[in-house]
C-alpha cells in the first residue's frame, strides 16, 4: 500500500560538487528523524554509492532490466545496527550500455520500482551530473528536485543549463537549491542569488533556496573511512546542515501531502523527449 511516498532527486550541472555525499547523508538524517528511506544510485554509468559505504553488492539496479530481478532482492541496508528502514539500491559502475537508458527502459524501471518504493516515506534518486537524457528523465520522475551547486562559476553555469533544459523539455519549474562547500551562510546566499537572478531573468521563474552545506574536513575523513558523516561525526558543521536539509524535506513532504499532489512514488514519464 502506498504510504504517500515522496520522491526527490539530487542532481547537479557538473560533477565534483559533492552530490552523492549529500544524498547519502541527507537520507541518513531523514532516517534519524524516523522516516523509512530508500536511496537509489541512479548514476548508471559511474555509480559510486557502494564505494562511499564500503559495500560490495552482488546485485544491482541494472539486474532489474537485464535479468528481471526482483527489486527487493537488490536492497542493501545501511542504517544503524538493529534499526531497519534505510536501504540502498546500488548500481553497477562501468556499464556503458546503461549510461543512457531510453525512455522505454526508464519507464519499465519505474513500473518495476513503484510497488517497492511505496513502502517508504522518502525515495531519493542520486542522479548523474549533466544534461543527458537519463539525467533529465530520472529527475522528471520525482516529486522534488534538489540541485547541488557550489560557489564556483562553472557550477553555476552548468546548473543554470540543467534547469533550463529540464524546464524546456519536461516542463519542470520547481527546483530547490543546495549550496555546498561554503564558508558561511552569507556566501551561500550570494551564490544562490546569482543563480536565482539569471533564472528569473531568462527563464521567467526562480528556484527555491533549500539550505547551505558548510565546508567540513570531516567529510573527507568519512569518505576515507567509507561511512556516512552523519554516523561518524553527527555534530560536525556539514552534518548539522544535512539535518537541516532533512527537516526542510519533511516540511516539503507535508506540503505536498496536504495539497494531494502525490499519486505514485515515481511519476509517469513523457512518451517523447
Amino acid at each position: 500500500m502506498n504510504r504517500k511516498t515522496v520522491s526527490f532527486s539530487i542532481l547537479s550541472g557538473k560533477g565534483g560538487v559533492g552530490k552523492s555525499n549529500l544524498a547519502l547523508n541527507i537520507c541518513y538524517a531523514l532516517h534519524q528523524l524516523g522516516r523509512k528511506v530508500l536511496l537509489m544510485d541512479c548514476d548508471m554509468g559511474l555509480a559510486n554509492m557502494d564505494v562511499l559505504l564500503g559495500v560490495a553488492p552482488e546485485k544491482h539496479v541494472q539486474d532489474i532490466l537485464l535479468n528481471n530481478q526482483d527489486p527487493a532482492a537488490i536492497l542493501v541496508p545501511f542504517g544503524p545496527a538493529g534499526k531497519a528502514g534505510l536501504d540502498l539500491m546500488p548500481a553497477n559502475s562501468g556499464m556503458a550500455e546503461f549510461a543512457d537508458l531510453d525512455v522505454g527502459a526508464r519507464g519499465m524501471l519505474r513500473d518495476r520500482l513503484n510497488p517497492l518504493a511505496a513502502n517508504y516515506d522518502f525515495v531519493c534518486m542520486d542522479i548523474g551530473a549533466g544534461i543527458s537524457p537519463t539525467v533529465l528523465g530520472f529527475s522528471s520522475m520525482t516529486a522534488l528536485r534538489l540541485v547541488v551547486v557550489t560557489p564556483e562559476p562553472t557550477s553555476l553555469t552548468d546548473s543554470y543549463a540543467l534547469i533550463k533544459v529540464l524546464s524546456a523539455r519536461h516542463n519542470v519549474q520547481d527546483f530547490h537549491i543546495i549550496v555546498n562547500q561554503v564558508e558561511s551562510p552569507a556566501e551561500a546566499k550570494r551564490t544562490y542569488s546569482r543563480l536565482s537572478a539569471v533564472c528569473k531573468r531568462f527563464l521567467g521563474f526562480a528556484p527555491a533556496f533549500l539550505c547551505e552545506i558548510r565546508t567540513d574536513r570531516g567529510l573527507i575523513d568519512a569518505v576515507r573511512k567509507q561511512r556516512p558523516l552523519m554516523e561518524l561525526s553527527p555534530r560536525s558543521p556539514a552534518a548539522i546542515d544535512c539535518m537541516t536539509a532533512a527537516q526542510k524535506l519533511e516540511q516539503l513532504r507535508d506540503s505536498l501531502l496536504i495539497v494531494g499532489e502525490i499519486d505514485a512514488p515515481l511519476r509517469s514519464l513523457p512518451m517523447h523527449e
